[in-house]
């Protein structure tokens, strides 16, 4: 989205917090405005907190290349507070100066080009989008095209939501009268006539399936060639092997290639999420898109995305959500009461958030809930062997260690575990316990005690280590980091 503006505007003014000083956003920012070859002016914001640090701001703003008057460069810098208003004419004059001085100038003549910012679905307008008018003027009536879709424009309203009846160059405007929903960031361009708008589009269309076909036959032919060899190296395999031994060896790989059956496949199939996002706008859903496209956990849970769009939750995105037994995620947008309890009956979860961070944060939380728990073992005591010895009981010897508690205690009902020379030779529990002949439940730190274990097979020896833990379930969490 920043990329997009940068691409679109003439002046960068680069907003950076006085206390904050210079983050990851304000990087990727600067780098936005380079690509583009676009001039910044600095906006210091937030200058009227006590521990605000303009001049802070501006030297850490040095290691990007980005050098203040104040230190000898060309960026203007502006000491702008947000909330009391102040300095921000001091912005406004820094911005045309420096537009005068460029010459930034457009033609208001001739047909209409510009840019779409967003584009959302409004109930009572339908497809709307906000735009920036780069060159000619915009008019009631004219004729757009923008990517794969066209609108003959019947109205428009500024930034304040006021209609207006024409908008010049330089303008933010609202258009309302697409037939479709054009995406952020496509080009709009005027054309004489709704036949001509209608015949750009089905050619737009036309060269998009034909690019496509384009890649399903590469992708075809890469498969084809991969059969081949696959099946060449088959025939060399049983070209020399009698007819015997060549069914024998085939008979063995469908044996192991058989299906199967669906309970072994579903228990045996790592955790699937499948997600449906709806967005406000068409920029909000192309980040969380852009977000979800960054997942590396398939490994642990495959995250399906099912389906995207803009606008409200509908009914079809219910029902879809109970095909694929998926989860609705919606950013800004609602979902009505009728929709709401058609989804609890169909056991669908419909999440509604308002900040994307909030519906990540969500998204990573269903990951880890879909994931299996993990089994930690928290140690409880620890004791040493000191010496071994056996028992008689009835006809049986049973091998007994003498022990003595060095950390923490013993717990008979607890785990335990016999280490050698730090490999885990033995875990189970015990079949006693004593502490002198009596026996007991719990050895506290620095007490000895006879033990005897459930195997009776396993033989101590003196240095051996018992060490006594209880095991805790720990929930599933995804290794899944979306950078933030």
């Amino acid at each position: 989205m920043r990329a997009r503006g940068a691409q679109v505007t003439d002046i960068v003014i680069l907003v950076v917090a006085a206390d904050d000083g210079v983050m990851k956003q304000t990087v990727e920012s600067i780098q936005h405005a380079r690509d583009a070859q676009v001039p910044i002016v600095l906006a210091i914001n937030k200058c009227d907190k006590a521990e605000a640090d303009p001049e802070k701001v501006k030297k850490e703003l040095l290691a990007y290349d980005v050098v203040c008057e104040d230190y000898g460069g060309d960026v203007q810098a502006v000491h702008i507070s947000a909330v009391t208003g102040d300095n921000l004419m001091a912005l406004a004059e820094a911005t045309i100066a420096l537009a005068e001085m460029l010459e930034l100038k457009a033609d208001p003549t001739g047909p209409v080009e510009g840019t779409v910012i967003e584009s959302f679905t409004d109930k009572g307008r339908g497809p709307v989008t906000t735009a920036i008018i780069q060159r000619g003027t915009l008019r009631k009536g004219s004729i757009l095209v923008a990517g794969k879709s066209w609108a003959k424009v019947r109205l428009m309203f500024d930034e304040n939501g006021k209609p207006i009846q024409e908008a010049y160059p330089s303008m933010p405007v609202g258009i309302v009268g697409w037939r479709d929903l054009p995406s952020a960031g496509d080009e709009i361009l005027e054309v004489e006539s709704e036949p001509r708008a209608r015949a750009v589009v089905d050619w737009r269309k036309y060269e998009q399936e034909q690019e496509k076909n384009k890649e399903d036959l590469k992708i075809i032919e890469e498969k084809r060639k991969e059969h081949q060899e696959a099946h060449h190296k088959a025939r060399e395999k049983y070209g020399t092997l009698h007819w015997k031994e060549r069914s024998f060896l085939k008979y063995q790989e469908k044996k192991e290639q058989k299906l199967l059956k669906p309970k072994e496949k579903e228990e045996r199939d790592s955790p699937v999420l499948p997600i449906i996002i709806k967005g406000d706008v068409d920029g909000s859903v192309e980040a969380i898109v852009n977000i979800m496209s960054t997942y590396d956990a398939s490994h642990e849970c495959e995250l399906q995305l099912v389906h995207f769009g803009v606008g409200d939750v509908s009914e079809n995105d219910v029902n879809l959500a109970e095909t694929f037994h998926g989860v609705i995620y919606g950013f800004n947008v609602n979902a009505g009461n009728v929709i709401q309890k058609s989804a609890a009956k169909k056991g669908v979860k419909i999440k509604l958030h308002k900040i994307i961070y909030r519906l990540i944060e969500d998204v990573q939380e269903e990951l880890s809930f879909r994931l299996p728990c993990t089994v930690e073992e928290n140690p409880i005591g620890e004791a040493s062997i000191l010496a071994t010895f056996t028992v008689t009981e009835g006809k049986k010897k049973v091998p007994v260690a003498g022990c003595r508690v060095q950390k923490g205690q013993l717990e008979k009902q607890k785990k335990f575990k016999l280490i050698r020379n730090r490999d885990v030779i033995w875990k189970g529990s015990l079949t006693s316990l004593k502490h002198h002949k009596d026996d007991t439940s719990v050895i506290k730190s620095g007490m000895d005690c006879g033990l005897s274990l459930s195997e009776e097979k396993i033989e101590f020896k003196v240095g051996d280590e018992i060490i006594c833990y209880e095991e805790k379930e720990v929930p599933g969490k995804t290794s899944w980091d979306p950078g933030f």
